[in-house]
């Protein structure tokens, strides 16, 4: 009756709850409120309403003080009911003990959106006063940005409702930033590097309002066309994925995540479990949705500007213009760690360039133009570049020389950049003293993409390049259900579920797995389960030799580190010898263990042993792992990561990621592995797990895998199921009970 109630009250509460206010108004509202306007130059009231009045913001704006009086010009309103009208944006700077009867006081102003700057929440064990704040604001039609946040700052209004510098430059450019000090450090940081905003906005606890909400509108926004993610964690991974893949065909995503470290990886009961805790999960994820993902945010910053400001490359052809041979070879090393592609057509080089390059210098790519290159050498060059069909982008380099005027140089290719006609993508590195960097320090800021490291120019070009194929060669990313073919039987495993459930297991026993496995299609060995030597004889009889036994027990996971598995076995007397070899090892491992009897499986023939895992993750959601199998998969780590569901291409990118692919398509004359069948695979394990919400971790180790055209086969298969407590465990049924 409690569940009927509590389901009934859901219902009529989705019925009630307001509906969502329109995102526009949180980056372009009509009047903003500030509760918390202090008339104090020093206080963070005080300066958010300064950046108010001095971002020229056309709309209302009522700051909020029970003193009253004036700030700034501004008329003060001792609290929000002396205020006519509706309110789209309420900015609330107050001790946090007051600030839930600050948003209820907002409930009868018709308010949209509340930005509370206030700390004091979740960030510091708060959690259930932030809670309540967020429910009444929901239930009083209204959305929380923050709390524990600097503001926002959005050029549609215009308006910077943030306590950070107040010279933000309009712009391109998006950032969403989780860290507070961390995002007015970027605001000044912009500013110094020339950069143009369309917005910055700090999402802090992410309460209510996080990063899919915020991307949901900026995708829409025809004046953001970069946007730049600073996040320490995911809550909504799903949501968060779904909404990436829309965005990344349309603009470039770049995202720096904190917490790269292994400290906070968390082990589960499988390989996939402890390997899911690396952050390899999160830079699989982001590439399989488009993003980029930076290492600083120096880099990110960079990569922002750079995608900002370049005309998209018409294709993949880059020269290097360059008077010296040492930084010509740097970069050309940059351009392999970029994935930057070097034009190597010589002869048509020798055409492009012959009437550029001095006698004396070298028409290779590298274009060496020598220690004795002029700024006519460099312009004849650069123009020939320009002009020419063949070539995409350009990376020009040079070293302080006495013959070489750098600044007249610089200035012709700022020209060319502004010039009206599309200039081809180039990025520019220059070594020297001090007149050089002087002269870098002077026009970079004047959107010259200019570097003294030649690694950081070739990476700004190599991020272009990762966003061309993102939108030229991305996989088709769309959700769609399973075909037939990989639609598992999903009573019957539920079936199995719940025995194993009403066992009062959360674990499957591997009999189980490999049934749950061949319902699904997957090819798995001859099986049977003894109870006694006679029983392990006749199945092995019945399957025919040679097999292998391992142990089944509830209170034994990993077999083989109990003794729990014997290969190889050829006849009767071996089959004898392993049983009781077998139950002797498992009793001295734990005498205590449970066991249910010993499995008898036909013995598959040796080939590459890979493994498929798949888990619920506590940000993504349904994950799948892929990589090279066996006992040394957690020492290797050569794994690769994709959220479920994904297409068969997706799957394909996958397997193709990892390290060891080459030995999959066959080294040394092997032949090529059956690629095809470690697909379907992979898709099959993602579909059993995302269709049964009660199995938590499924790991196929090891998936054997044949020459191709000769399948695939799984060996063993473990599963997990999530945990229940002790009253959910007795509702478990059967289909047949049903």
């Amino acid at each position: 009756m409690t569940n009927i109630k509590t389901k009934v009250s859901k219902v009529i509460q989705a019925k009630t709850m307001p509906d969502k206010p329109d995102l526009k108004y949180l980056f372009e509202p009509r009047s903003i409120a500030l509760i918390g306007a202090s008339h104090h130059e020093d206080k963070i009231g005080y300066k958010i309403l300064g950046n108010i009045v001095s971002s020229k913001y056309p709309g209302k704006i009522y700051p909020i003080n029970p003193d009253g009086g004036e700030i700034l010009g501004q008329k003060v309103y001792k609290t929000i009911d002396e205020i006519k009208g509706e309110i789209d944006l309420v900015t609330i700077v107050i001790p946090a003990q007051y600030v839930f009867d600050a948003v209820k006081s907002c409930s009868n102003k018709g308010v949209k959106f509340l930005s509370i700057i206030t700390s004091g929440f979740s960030e510091i064990g708060n959690s259930q006063q932030e809670k309540e704040i967020v429910n009444y604001a929901n239930e009083h039609g209204m959305r929380v940005l923050g709390p524990n946040i600097f503001g926002i700052y959005s050029a549609r209004a215009p308006v910077n409702a943030t306590f950070g510098p107040p010279d933000i430059k309009s712009g391109s450019v998006a950032i969403l930033t989780q860290s507070g000090a961390l995002g007015i450090a970027m605001i000044g940081k912009t500013r110094v590097e020339n950069i143009g905003l369309s917005s910055i906005i700090s999402i802090g606890n992410k309460s209510d309002i996080d990063e899919s909400d915020l991307l949901e509108y900026l995708v829409m926004d025809d004046a953001t066309k970069v946007i730049m993610m600073y996040i320490e964690g995911v809550k909504n991974g799903e949501r968060f994925v779904r909404i990436l893949k829309q965005i990344t065909p349309k603009k470039p995503v770049i995202v720096i995540k904190s917490g790269r470290s292994k400290k906070g990886a968390t082990a589960a009961a499988s390989h996939t479990g402890s390997l899911a805790g690396d952050d390899n999960i999160f830079s699989d994820i982001m590439k399989q949705c488009g993003v980029i993902r930076a290492e600083s945010i120096q880099e990110a910053i960079d990569w922002s500007k750079y995608l900002a400001l370049s005309n998209p490359p018409k294709g993949e052809n880059s020269i290097i213009i360059t008077n010296g041979g040492g930084i010509g070879v740097l970069a050309t090393d940059a351009c392999e760690k970029y994935n930057v592609t070097l034009y190597d057509d010589l002869e048509t080089m020798k055409k492009i360039f012959s009437d550029a390059v001095p006698e004396f210098g070298s028409m290779k790519n590298p274009i060496d133009l020598t220690g004795q290159a002029k700024f006519e050498d460099y312009q004849r060059s650069l123009n020939a570049a320009f002009n020419d069909d063949d070539i995409h982008s350009v990376i020009c380099l040079g070293c302080e020389a006495a013959a070489l005027d750098t600044e007249k140089l610089f200035t012709f290719i700022e020209e060319a950049i502004s010039n009206s006609k599309p200039i081809k993508p180039i990025v520019l590195s220059f070594f020297g003293g001090a007149r050089t960097e002087k002269e870098i320090a002077f026009y970079k800021p004047r959107n010259i993409p200019v570097f003294s490291d030649v690694y950081e120019a070739v990476s700004c070009l190599g991020t272009l390049y990762k966003n061309y194929r993102n939108l030229q060669y991305r996989v088709d990313t769309i959700d769609q259900p399973a075909s037939a073919e990989t639609k598992s039987d999903t009573v019957l495993i539920e079936n199995i579920i719940n025995k194993v459930r009403l066992d009062k297991r959360n674990f499957l026993f591997s009999y189980e797995g490999m049934e749950i496995m061949k319902m699904a299609g997957i090819a798995v060995p001859r099986t049977g389960l003894a109870h006694n030597i006679e029983e392990a004889i006749r199945c092995a009889e019945e399957i025919k030799y040679p097999v292998v036994m391992k142990i089944v027990s509830r209170d034994i996971l990993h077999k083989s580190d109990a003794g729990g598995v014997v290969l190889h076995l050829d006849n009767k007397e071996e089959v004898i010898d392993a049983y009781q070899a077998i139950i002797h090892n498992c009793r001295r491992y734990n005498p205590y263990a449970r066991i249910e009897g010993i499995e008898v499986s036909e013995m598959a023939a040796s080939g590459t042993e890979t493994i498929i895992g798949a888990r619920r993750d506590g940000s993504f959601g349904p994950i799948v792992m892929f990589g090279l199998g066996g006992i040394y998969v957690e020492v290797m780590k050569d794994v690769a990561f994709r959220a479920f569901p994904f297409s068969r291409k997706e799957a394909n990118n996958m397997v193709s990621q990892i390290k060891s692919y080459p030995l999959l398509l066959g080294v040394r004359g092997e032949k090529r592995k059956d690629i095809d069948g470690i697909i379907d695979v992979i898709v099959k394990v993602g579909e059993i797990l995302y269709e049964h919400k009660d199995i938590s971790d499924i790991e196929v180790n090891p998936l054997i895998t044949y020459e191709e055209g000769k399948g695939v086969k799984a060996i063993d298969a473990r599963i997990i199921l999530t945990r229940l407590n002790e009253s959910q465990f007795g509702q478990a049924k059967t289909e047949e009970e049903k």
